[in-house]
C-alpha cells in the first residue's frame, strides 16, 4: 500500500539550492529568496457590494484595501490589489487565514484560499531592478514604481502579482512575486539565468519581506 503525505510542500523545494550562483569573485548584486509558510487568501467583492468589502476590511484591518495597483501594510497583514474590486491578504500564523477571515468578510465578499496554490519570491539586492527588467516590461524605476506599487504583470510569459516592499536595512530595494506554484519552478530557473552576471546569493525564509 503506497504512504500518501499531507504535509504541505514547497513548490521550489527541488529547484532552491541556498548559497552562491552565477558570477563568483564578486559581491552579489541580486539577493532571491522564497518565503514559506504563509496565509494568502484572496478577497472579490461580491456585485455590488465593494464599498461593504471596503467598510468591512477597514473594520478587521484597521486600513482600506487597495482600490489601485498597490499593496497596503496593516499591523499583522499586507494587502495587495489583484484587480478591480479584489485584493490579496498576506498574513502568518493563521490570524487571518481563510477560516478566521471568512466571518468577518463573507458577507460581501467571495474568499479563495491561496496559500499552498502559489510561491512568493523576494527579490533585492543593487541588481534586483536590472535583472528583473530582462523578464519585465514594467517600469520599475523608483519614481515609476514607488514603495508599495503593485501589477498584474507577465514576467517571462509567467502571470505574477508584483510589488514593492520596504527596502532593506542597507537601502537596496526589495520587490516580491507571487506566481502559481505549477509555473514557480520555471520562473526561478528564468531568474536564476537573468541575475547570474549579477551574481546570485539564494535562502529561503519564513519571514515576510
Amino acid at each position: 500500500m503506497v504512504d500518501f503525505s499531507w504535509t504541505p510542500r514547497s513548490p521550489l523545494e527541488k529547484a532552491l539550492v541556498t548559497g552562491a550562483h552565477g558570477a563568483r569573485g564578486i559581491e552579489a548584486g541580486v539577493s532571491l529568496t522564497e518565503i514559506r509558510n504563509f496565509d494568502l487568501v484572496q478577497v472579490m467583492a461580491r456585485r455590488g457590494k465593494a464599498a461593504d468589502l471596503a467598510k468591512a476590511a477597514k473594520a478587521r484591518f484597521g486600513v482600506a484595501p487597495p482600490d489601485a495597483p498597490t499593496a497596503i501594510g496593516a499591523a499583522d497583514a499586507t494587502l495587495i490589489w489583484s484587480g478591480a474590486d479584489q485584493f490579496f491578504v498576506l498574513s502568518k500564523g493563521g490570524k487571518h487565514a481563510m477560516d478566521t477571515l471568512a466571518p468577518a468578510l463573507s458577507g460581501s465578499a467571495s474568499l479563495s484560499d491561496q496559500s499552498h496554490a502559489r510561491a512568493l519570491i523576494s527579490v533585492s539586492g543593487i541588481q534586483a531592478r536590472a535583472m528583473l527588467a530582462k523578464l519585465s516590461s514594467i517600469d520599475l524605476h523608483a519614481a515609476s514604481f514607488p514603495i508599495g506599487a503593485a501589477a498584474a504583470t507577465l514576467m517571462d510569459h509567467t502571470s505574477v502579482t508584483l510589488w514593492r516592499g520596504g527596502d532593506r536595512p542597507d537601502g537596496q530595494v526589495v520587490f516580491n512575486i507571487l506566481v502559481f506554484a505549477t509555473f514557480a519552478e520555471s520562473l526561478w530557473h528564468t531568474m536564476l539565468d537573468a541575475g547570474a552576471e549579477y551574481g546570485i546569493e539564494i535562502g529561503h525564509s519564513e519571514e515576510l519581506a
